[in-house]
């Protein structure tokens, strides 16, 4: 079958023919639809993040990913019924542990799972895939085209869900959202920050970072939501309370080293901010006792978030099926076939998300 991988000592991602998976017992043979690039894809080729499967010279790429059941193989799955696979497994050679049994696998340590298209297993840019029923979540036929961002939306649905517990001990009503960074995650969480459903329905004003010149696509996309547009060059994330206002929940979503220090400034006493960027290593100078007294005085609060489990996976349906179909149009900019796929991972400044497609329902 057909596959998008990189190669060990690679650059670039290549097409290849790879076997056919063989059905473990438990497993259910999925035939993809479409699986979307994000930034984690562009790190794990440029090797920065992640790593390859134990034994094997290339990796199959893809984490985001929607498909439908060819074979259930005996279990309770049934053909035709369209799935959202999870990310995260257990190590090869364990069938499963603590943090699995739990239905914590997004808070084990490394070490104790693999992450699939990331982290020592295989992902989903293949013509199909074999995986574990229930690491299978089922979504409506709806999801046959857009079904591939319940990945990305169900790590904001962590995020917030994570925000709200670390504020539980008095209340809190959040009327302000500064996403930082515009591109897909950010704009995604800023799709679920304007809804007015479940945790969002309280928060009233939404603004989101970028380092974009008019005209573009994404702060098109910011506007539409009702949100506010803010140039990073213009206003940097310390003076953003100034020019704006103090903001209860930041969310990062750029990996930019500096932001989660600077978002302590831009928090409203007792905010918090949810760290889901991933950095390079970079040093960089800061007033830690500023920081710190801040935090202290103000009872502000920064955490980090990565990941996700099936409980947000179903609450990412639930958002999904809530975002407008112009929103969808407007976020996914490019389509390409798997023999695209250098063209698809090429950088292009004006894409905002793209996707291989493998097969339609």
């Amino acid at each position: 079958m057909k596959a998008v991988t990189i190669e060990r000592g690679a650059s670039e991602v290549t097409v290849r023919d790879v076997p056919d998976p063989t059905l473990g017992s438990g497993e259910v043979l999925v035939r993809t639809l479409r699986v979307g690039i994000d930034g984690t894809d562009r790190e794990v080729i440029g090797g920065t993040h992640g790593g390859y499967p134990a034994g094997e010279e290339y990796q199959i790429l893809g984490h985001e990913a929607v498909g439908v059941v060819e074979d259930p193989n005996g279990t309770a799955s049934d053909t035709g019924q369209l799935v959202v696979p999870t990310v995260r497994r257990p190590p090869p050679g364990t069938d499963t542990n603590a943090y699995f049994q739990r239905g914590e696998p997004d808070m084990a340590p490394d070490g104790a799972y693999v992450e699939c298209g990331i982290a020592g297993a295989h992902g989903f840019m293949s013509e199909y895939v074999a995986s574990p029923a229930e690491f299978l979540v089922p979504v409506p036929d709806s999801f046959a085209e857009y079904g591939f961002l319940v990945e990305p939306i169900s790590n904001t649905e962590k995020a917030v869900e994570h925000a709200l517990a670390t504020r539980s001990a008095f209340e809190w009503a959040p009327e302000t959202a500064f996403v930082l960074g515009n591109g897909p995650l950010g704009l995604l969480a800023l799709a679920l920050f304007t809804q007015d459903h479940g945790p969002y329905e309280r928060l009233r004003r939404s603004y989101c970072l970028g380092r974009r010149d008019r005209p573009d696509p994404s702060i098109d996309i910011i506007e539409r939501l009702g949100a506010t547009y803010v140039d990073s060059r213009e206003t940097p994330v310390p003076k953003f309370p100034a020019a704006h206002e103090s903001a209860d929940l930041v969310y990062e979503a750029t990996g930019h080293a500096s932001h989660p220090f600077e978002a302590v400034s831009a928090l409203a006493p007792n905010g918090v901010a949810a760290l889901l960027g991933i950095p390079d290593d970079w040093e960089i100078e800061i007033d830690a006792g500023r920081i710190h007294r801040e935090l202290v005085l103000e009872n502000k609060a920064l955490f980090g978030s990565v990941n996700s489990n099936v409980s947000h996976y179903e609450s990412a349906c639930e958002s999904l099926e809530r975002m407008p179909e112009w929103f969808f149009d407007a976020l996914v900019t490019d389509v390409y076939s798997p023999d695209e796929a250098a063209d698809a991972f090429a950088d292009d400044t004006n894409a905002i998300k793209t996707v291989i497609e493998f097969d339609t329902l």
